[in-house]
């Protein structure tokens, strides 16, 4: 009897996958580090059921893709307009602080201005799908301080046009001034086109309603706006996760798009579960286990670093300790976005491979790490502090 040779790859990791996320499910954490986990198992570290890195990296782009999308469908830009004091100010000082705490370090060890930049960056930013997935859980999402980590993590999103920008500048293997120039001027126009979003009560395209009356046509379509998005983004030389993040703001702001919605949520499944796989399958298990005592170190640094740069951004805007202290614990882990930067980097130069790795699996464990650090927080708070109201 022949089989297609991919089916063992597939039923072994599926069902490996499934093993995890029930477990994880039992023990209420959030399925991303299921995945995770699952990745390190089956990847080409452990059992090699997939050991195609190239596959792995382009399923997984596409992963990140779909997952920005229907993040930017679930955080209405609403929610910026309704806290963007917070918000704006918060992220903008996060991003000075963790700058300045990369400066201090660098400085010791002789770092370049370029990557001490490059990743100031990268640990400015969090994790919107595993905060996300840890506030519903515990029903804070509507809640005073989960307002302001919305608030705060879409602007970090948002935040990564200029951070893209800057990083071609300082890009040591020669971008052309033109793309530099392109870049900027996509940058504007995405921030323009959010801007205009907000002022808008919806948005009506009445061409769309003609795919509704097809189910393959409205998969077809919610594809197409999805990926359509990217690829302009992409073209303009910014990153494509970050065109389907404002494709899915714009979605959001659509009047009846709720076919969009249904067409891709099993699309929205699988593919999130490959990203997370992905980013589990490119950990080098012999590089942890090398550096073991240096990860642990940098890690514990992260989240206790990231916990107090938070802290400190939110009392200096008016929030209360406990509540400042909460929405930071939340924020302490390194985000989706920090993977595609760390990997601009790598491509322009700024940081080795040893650099990457390191990079890559401080990143990967901080969002392994984060829903204890949040469990921590809760515990030693008072009980008054989250509010579900």
């Amino acid at each position: 009897m022949h089989f297609d040779p991919i089916l063992p790859a597939v039923v072994g990791t599926t069902f490996i996958g499934l093993i995890f996320a029930l477990v994880f499910r039992h023990f209420k954490l959030p399925l991303v580090l299921a995945y995770i986990l699952t990745g390190l198992i089956v990847g080409p570290q452990c059992l090699s059921l997939i050991n195609n890195i190239d596959v792995i990296e382009t399923m997984g782009s596409l992963g990140v893709i779909l997952l920005l999308f229907f993040i930017g469908m679930e955080v209405s830009p609403d929610k910026l307009r309704h806290s963007w004091r917070i918000s704006i100010g918060s992220t903008g000082l996060q991003i000075v602080l963790s700058l300045l705490s990369m400066f201090a370090i660098g400085s010791l060890l002789n770092w370049s201005a370029e990557r001490i930049v490059l990743l100031g960056f990268v640990l400015s930013l969090s994790s919107t799908a595993v905060v996300l997935k840890l506030m519903q859980d515990k029903n804070e999402l509507h809640s005073e301080q989960g307002q302001h980590v919305l608030g705060i993590l879409l602007v970090q999103d948002l935040a990564v046009i200029p951070m893209v920008i800057v990083i071609g500048i300082m890009d040591e293997t020669g971008v052309q001034s033109n793309v530099i120039a392109m870049q900027v001027i996509a940058g504007i126009v995405v921030l323009l086109l959010v801007r205009w979003l907000l002022n808008q009560a919806y948005i009506e395209f009445r061409w769309l309603n003609k795919l509704k009356v097809n189910h393959e046509l409205q998969v077809i379509g919610a594809l197409l706006c999805c990926f359509g998005l990217s690829l302009l983004s992409g073209l303009m030389h910014l990153s494509t996760a970050l065109g389907a993040f404002v494709g899915g703001m714009l979605v959001a702001k659509m009047k009846d798009s709720l076919w969009i919605r249904t067409s891709l949520e099993a699309f929205h499944v699988v593919f999130i579960a490959i990203f997370f796989m992905s980013i589990g399958m490119l950990l080098n298990i012999h590089f942890i286990l090398q550096n073991s005592g240096l990860l642990t170190v940098l890690l514990l640094m992260v989240l206790v670093g990231n916990t107090l740069i938070a802290t400190v951004t939110l009392r200096a805007l008016k929030v209360s300790w406990a509540k400042s202290v909460y929405a930071a614990a939340m924020l302490a882990q390194v985000g989706e976005f920090s993977f595609i930067l760390a990997t601009l980097g790598r491509q322009s130069k700024l940081i080795s491979d040893y650099g990457y790795h390191m990079t890559v699996a401080v990143i990967a464990l901080s969002l392994f790490a984060s829903p204890f650090w949040v469990a921590l927080a809760r515990k030693i708070l008072p009980t008054n502090t989250v509010s579900t109201e």
